[in-house]
């Protein structure tokens, strides 16, 4: 049965903005105390560059400047396809749109001269712009036209919930274009990550995107857009249970059928850990949608690199799903 790593990342480097014309808008490496490179400077702002990258793998494959090495690992891990994530981007970068713009573009361009070397076993999500929403339609237009299968949206953005209708264009093209609105452990606010600087990342990448996930559902948004798929990133899935009642109850429906329905019903898929207890997450997700990603390329709570291996030898679910779980699901979803 083929495997699909349905959450792996690439670590962004300077090639990544090469394709920036315009030296005021392109992300620069800078070193701290004049040793080796270690930051990005971002319209005026300094951000650390590889925080949570995985030491033990060369950097060259991170990098994706070895992509035979890459595609070699995999093999390794006995996964067949991997789908791409940025890792800067997981953070806000700018308040500007028109650097927004340009780093977005420069990204999607690169990863997408990545995958074409990836012999059909890399796929990529693009990462569109927020800040002028007429630039996102755009760009999800550009990243439809050239390969993309999902696009990348933080678990808030600006000082906005997900479910504002600002965002409605968004979804509208993202619906069009039959891209899957992928909502990744991430935090696009400023404000919210100085409040929480020091902590745990639970609460600057993670939090808010079960937020992000309860005023999607709960307001309503998947009913308005019945052919846009949802997926939640990168947050285990043993907060399906609880979340699902807890709407459920908030819809003043106290059956139980309600909550069991909720994920399908409002076409939400979202990466579960071998550590979750997937017998109880199945009862309310249903088997068609949970898939599994390694986190691939990141040294964090939720990287296991060996995951997609991992799961298959648990045995506390039959093989049946198991084979949705590391396949189906996220080919369905993704549209692989």
């Amino acid at each position: 049965m083929p495997t699909i790593d349905a959450d792996a990342h690439v670590i962004e480097c300077e090639q990544t903005w090469s394709y920036i014309e315009n030296d005021k808008l392109r992300p620069f490496m800078i070193s701290p105390g004049g040793g080796r490179p270690q930051n990005w400077l971002i319209d005026g702002r300094v951000f650390h560059r590889g925080v949570n990258l995985d030491k033990g793998l060369p950097l060259d494959i991170c990098e994706m400047r070895d992509i035979d090495g890459r595609l070699k690992h995999m093999d390794d891990l006995e996964i067949d396809v991997q789908v791409l994530y940025p890792s800067l981007f997981l953070r806000p970068l700018t308040t500007k749109a028109e650097v927004e713009n340009a780093i977005c573009r420069s990204y999607n361009q690169w990863v997408i001269d990545v995958c074409k070397k990836g012999q059909d076993r890399l796929e990529w999500i693009a990462q569109v712009p927020v800040i002028d929403i007429p630039s996102t339609v755009a760009e999800i237009e550009f990243a439809r036209a050239n390969g993309a299968c999902g696009i990348f949206l933080r678990g808030m953005i600006d000082d906005k919930r997900l479910s504002n209708p600002k965002f409605f264009p968004i979804y509208a093209a993202a619906e069009k274009a039959s891209l899957p609105v992928c909502v990744h452990a991430s935090t696009g606010n400023f404000d919210w990550m100085e409040m929480f600087d020091g902590e745990s990342g639970f609460m600057r990448f993670k939090a808010p995107v079960l937020s992000g996930f309860h005023s999607l559902v709960h307001d309503g948004v998947p009913k308005r857009f019945p052919n846009l798929k949802f997926a939640f990133i990168e947050v285990r899935a043993q907060w399906i249970p609880y979340m699902a009642i807890e709407i459920a109850r908030r819809f003043e429906r106290a059956d139980n059928s309600v909550a069991r329905n909720l994920i399908r019903d409002n076409h939400v898929w979202v990466t579960c850990q071998t550590d979750d207890d997937l017998p109880q997450v199945l009862k309310y997700s249903g088997e068609d949608n949970i898939i599994i990603g390694s986190d691939y390329g990141h040294n964090d709570t939720s990287t296991e690199i060996e995951a997609l291996r991992t799961i298959k030898s648990k045995g506390e679910v039959e093989p049946r799903i198991i084979d949705k779980i590391l396949y189906d699901n996220a080919k369905v979803l993704y549209g692989i």
